[in-house]
């Protein structure tokens, strides 16, 4: 598994990159597609919608299941990376790239962790 440490990541494994303290990607971890299996459907936002820490704001499907993917912040949805809905595989092979949307006017965090106490968490087996 890969934990880049420049990121931050929720226990419900999505993965924050911040640009600033206003703006930042958020995407899926590598354990969360690992655990997915191959996915091969994004159901992305729009541009303007409204984020809510902790609330859904899209859903991959597996060939497992469909899945929602978790906004680990409150904000806007400034940018859709609509290359996913195009290419979901890319979520598999590349998840610290394959991000979803780029969030900005950034209000609140869900609690966030660093990359050694995502690995510890994970290792623990949740």
């Amino acid at each position: 598994m890969n934990f880049p440490k420049e990121l931050k990541y929720t226990k419900t494994h999505e993965w924050i990159r911040f640009e600033d303290d206003n703006t930042a990607y958020i995407g899926i971890t590598d354990y969360a597609q690992d655990q997915l299996g191959d996915l091969v459907f994004a159901n992305l936002p729009e541009e303007g919608d409204e984020l809510t820490a902790g609330e859904a704001f899209a859903d991959v499907e597996s060939v497992k299941a469909v899945s929602d993917v978790l906004s680990p912040v409150s904000g806007t949805v400034s940018e859709v990376n609509e290359e996913l809905a195009d290419e979901p595989q890319k979520m598999n092979e590349a998840p610290y790239d394959a991000w979803f949307v780029k969030a900005a006017e950034i209000t609140e965090t869900e609690d966030l962790m660093t990359a050694e106490e995502y690995e510890a968490f994970i290792a623990e087996g949740r």
